[in-house]
């Protein structure tokens, strides 16, 4: 026998899983609108990612070589100068590069409220990337969360929604799941230790996989402006820190947090990555062109 009480259980149930549901959309049209106007924005000033290889677009000639053969010859234009010459076309096939940004604690942090979130403006730069790389014809996918990737508007879309309210688990970049010789962008504070990095990005080198780092830092992160008798608390709540006068342990912070970004720089430079530093205070436009102009020098 039915309980009397099921209809309006359920949709209590209901009213508050559609709050909870348009509470953690909230954010995702803002995000998605920032993302579009900064890859409107840096598409002015990149040239794409061309490459030579085997499509039907031209792409440029070059001197004829003994190994190419007299098939290869562009005829006309060797004529015209007097020198044999090929033609060499755009390669037309479309390469995947899978995003991932973090959402740990840390990366809910945002030291003033005219500044993002760190997890908020590591979302904007993949879907700006995103958008850039899919009118490109690339396939674009979330580490650990897309099923398979994707192009065009329906790639961008599917993208942009998981990043934008995905959950960003460390355990994609644990047991990364990409094809070999695959290409990612990582987004993140990266501020758990370096040993821990370096052992996931070994997982990447197992698979030949390589990419771009790109290291979310609030401002407050990295000039610790704190005075006096100041109490600190750890991201998710569970340990604190007070100090009676904060300045006293400012130099040995910035001392400790400039060695952790030298280790992180060696660590991208001896695992063949590319490591994008920007902060949130920052225009996000100068991520997103370092980062398309960073794989473009690794198509």
């Amino acid at each position: 026998m039915a309980s009397p009480f099921t209809r309006h259980d359920d949709s209590e149930k209901l009213t508050r899983l559609r709050q909870a549901g348009e509470e953690a959309a909230r954010p995702f049209p803002e995000l998605l609108a920032d993302a579009e106007r900064i890859a409107a924005s840096v598409a002015q000033g990149v040239h794409g990612r061309r490459q030579r290889g085997t499509g039907e677009n031209f792409w440029e000639y070059r001197h004829h070589r003994p190994e190419d053969g007299a098939a290869a010859v562009d005829w006309r234009m060797s004529a015209r100068a007097q020198r044999l010459f090929v033609r060499e076309n755009e390669r037309e096939a479309a390469s995947t590069v899978w995003l991932w940004r973090e959402a740990s604690p840390s990366m809910m942090f945002a030291s003033s409220n005219v500044l993002p979130l760190k997890a908020d403006r590591a979302a904007v730069c993949l879907i700006a990337l995103a958008a850039l790389l899919t009118r490109g014809g690339e396939r674009v996918a979330v580490l650990g969360e897309s099923e398979r990737a994707r192009t065009r508007a329906l790639g961008l879309e599917r993208v942009a929604v998981r990043l934008a309210t995905g959950p960003g688990s460390t355990q994609s970049v644990e047991a990364p799941s990409l094809a070999r010789h695959g290409t990612a962008v990582l987004a993140s504070d990266f501020l758990d230790p370096i040993e821990t990095w370096s052992a996931r990005l070994s997982r990447f080198a197992a698979l030949q996989a390589h990419g771009v780092l790109l290291r979310i830092v609030d401002p407050m992160e990295e000039e610790f402006p704190f005075k006096g008798r100041t109490r600190f608390e750890a991201p998710a709540g569970q340990d604190s820190l007070l100090f009676g006068r904060a300045e006293e342990a400012g130099k040995t912070y910035r001392k400790r947090w400039a060695e952790h970004g030298e280790a992180l720089t060696a660590l991208a430079r001896r695992t063949g990555w590319t490591l994008v530093t920007h902060r949130t205070d920052r225009p996000a436009t100068q991520a997103v062109l370092a980062l398309y102009r960073a794989l473009a020098r690794e198509a």
